[in-house]
């Protein structure tokens, strides 16, 4: 075992905690996906149980990934792509983990999905080479499909849903009669599998990160994944019965925002089961990816990490996407980690941990120092199985607006309860044992007032230790 991991960093977009969780997707009755990247990866390493996203919108988790901080401390608050931008590229001055590991003698490289600024590339935070659709000269997947012998019109969507709104409506899914080794996804772990190739002929460990396009809506997926699960086989999420009462009004407002207010089960029971093939599609390139590892030679010399920047609703609440609604099926997020030598195979981590540890994590695991703050701490402990007696029992969200404005929200969690704070709106009280699916709205209700009382502390606390600029005005909310 070499003393520096090569380390293999796996990125899908928008991706479920329940969907490769032991109990599965939070329905009454729920098919068994074919997941088999995610299934080696829980059975070889460790799957970490309570792992969430500090932001679940695209940029602002993705620089959190990148630099160990929170959006309010890296200043991406929101997606850096469009006219609503608050900030469009995430500073350069930053210390990020891809440089740190360049800077210490690691090859670098980047393929798929970038997403966090707009006008500089990889290659601005540390990365050797990048490509991807972010990438405004990239033809290659276009020349790929040439050389397929995919027309144009075999990935134009058939079968399609799209949302309600009259003047721009929204794809949301449908299939596609282009093989899956034209897609995007599949394109991907080609160019990785060749990066992979490349790293095995050169003496330095290397740092590989994979960020594939899936399962973001559209949901557009080839036979055999298009037909995998029978949509009238998926009964109803069991929060799609939720009435919003006594919720922010935002919520029921947002069905209407988001052009899904009027769709029944039916409608969404078709794009679940296009998600679950997209899903499906991924794991399949995962297992590509780790059977690559194993035939070059790799696998036991590296440290590999699946992630996902944050969730999707895919009908959960009734909801499409994402946005100011800080459910567990956006926030709550898969992690697995495969480290040979370290990690005990099949093991589960019940601690909390947040998408951003894992830059220090891999500082640590490259054999740097991990630069802990209380914005992100190093889960090398916790992979290794000790739990230092200070580990947080608790952790912190934020969120600040998308395409449809801008709301501010904090959420604490620990692993029963949540607590939402909604400036100028309802807050949020959950106990997620008693109500998994957060259908009821706990603020008001007086057997819970100490209880609320503890996780406002504990937001405050939070706050102030990651210098929330907002800290002193949520404590005066809080004490009236």
């Amino acid at each position: 075992m070499p003393d520096r991991p090569n380390v293999l960093l796996i990125v899908t977009d928008q991706e479920r905690y329940d969907v490769s969780a032991p109990e599965g997707p939070a329905m009454p009755q729920a098919p068994g996906l074919a997941l088999p990247g995610h299934d080696r990866l829980q059975a070889e390493g460790m799957r970490f149980e309570q792992a969430y996203t500090p932001t679940s919108i695209c940029s602002s988790a993705r620089a959190s990934l990148l630099t160990g901080q929170y959006p309010h401390a890296h200043g991406m608050l929101n997606n850096s792509h469009g006219p609503e931008a608050l900030q469009r590229n995430l500073s350069t001055g930053l210390s990020t983990v891809s440089r740190a590991l360049k800077d210490a003698g690691y090859r670098t490289s980047y393929v798929g999905k970038w997403h966090v600024n707009r006008d500089e590339g990889p290659g601005a935070f540390g990365f050797d080479s990048y490509q991807g659709p972010d990438d405004p000269d990239d033809e290659a997947l276009a020349e790929h499909r040439r050389r397929l012998g995919v027309r144009d019109d075999q990935i134009e969507p058939q079968d399609t849903v799209w949302t309600d709104h009259d003047r721009d409506p929204t794809l949301i899914a449908g299939t596609v009669e282009a093989p899956a080794q034209a897609l995007q996804s599949a394109f991907f772990t080609d160019l990785t599998i060749d990066a992979l190739e490349d790293h095995a002929r050169a003496d330095e460990p290397f740092l590989h990160r994979l960020d594939f396009v899936d399962p973001h809506f559209p949901y557009l997926v080839p036979d055999p994944y298009a037909s995998m699960y029978e949509p009238d086989d998926i009964e109803p999420w069991r929060s799609f019965a939720d009435t919003f009462a006594g919720k922010p009004g935002l919520h029921a407002e947002h069905l209407r925002r988001r052009g899904v207010r009027d769709f029944t089960w039916e409608r969404w029971a078709h794009a679940v089961s296009l998600y679950f093939g997209s899903v499906s599609l991924v794991s399949d390139q995962i297992a590509r990816v780790l059977e690559a590892l194993d035939e070059l030679g790799l696998a036991e010399d590296t440290l590999v990490v699946h992630t996902t920047d944050h969730g999707d609703f895919a009908g959960a609440h009734r909801q499409f996407n994402k946005g100011p609604l800080m459910y567990e099926d956006t926030y709550h997020i898969p992690m697995h980690v495969r480290w040979p030598g370290h990690v005990e195979a099949g093991s589960v981590n019940r601690q909390m941990a947040r998408l951003q540890d894992l830059a220090p994590t891999i500082r640590e695991a490259a054999g740097l120092e991990p630069h802990d703050t209380p914005s992100s701490r190093s889960l090398v402990p916790l992979l290794e199985g000790r739990t230092p007696d200070d580990w947080p029992q608790s952790l912190f969200a934020e969120y600040h607006g998308d395409e449809f404005g801008f709301f501010s929200q904090r959420m604490v969690a620990t692993q029963r309860y949540k607590f939402i704070y909604n400036a100028y709106e309802v807050d949020e009280l959950y106990d997620l044992a008693e109500d998994p699916h957060e259908l009821h709205n706990l603020i008001d209700h007086p057997a819970y007032r100490g209880r609320l009382e503890h996780l406002q502390d504990e937001m405050l606390h939070w706050m102030e230790l990651t210098e929330d600029p907002f800290h002193e005005w949520t404590a005066k909310a809080f004490s009236v």
